[in-house]
């Protein structure tokens, strides 16, 4: 098991595994406004916080909210990996960027179809291991275009 933990640019300024002060206790983050992605504040092995929202293990994010990622919902599996219909939830809330955390150690794949249907979408895409995916997608949550993403936090 891996124990990374990643301190997604914490807004509160603290230190990584300093105590929040009050209202920035996880799952007590402000929501994200009307319309903005959500932002990750903290990723480790198998627990992700993200404001606005509960913890939990992996998420779907989206211009104005998310929610816990359902694998068995599309059938997903570490491979073929990600599966459209995971997909079509971000580009029907209006994603024109998405990004995918492929796990802590990138052993989620990308089915073949749903780089297909991305690439019609004429979206941006960007997959990479979910601590560099946290990254690309929180300086995303800051720019003027819509984005969503797909997080998985453990292997």
């Amino acid at each position: 098991m891996d124990d990374r933990t990643t301190d997604a640019a914490d807004p509160t300024g603290h230190e990584p595994g300093a105590v929040p002060g009050p209202g920035h206790e996880p799952g007590h983050e402000p929501g994200p406004g009307p319309g903005r992605s959500p932002r990750i504040l903290h990723l480790e092995w198998g627990r992700t916080e993200v404001e606005g929202m509960p913890p939990g293990k992996d998420f779907v994010l989206h211009p104005g909210g998310g929610h816990p990622w359902d694998w068995g919902l599309h059938g997903t599996r570490h491979v073929p990996g990600i599966r459209p219909g995971d997909v079509r939830e971000l580009l029907a809330r209006g994603a024109e960027v998405v990004v995918l955390g492929l796990g802590m150690q990138s052993r989620l794949q990308v089915a073949p179809e749903t780089v297909e249907l991305l690439r019609e979408a004429g979206v941006e895409v960007h997959a990479a291991a979910t601590p560099e995916a946290v990254g690309i997608y929180n300086a995303l949550t800051a720019g003027p275009r819509p984005v969503g993403g797909l997080f998985h936090s453990t292997c």
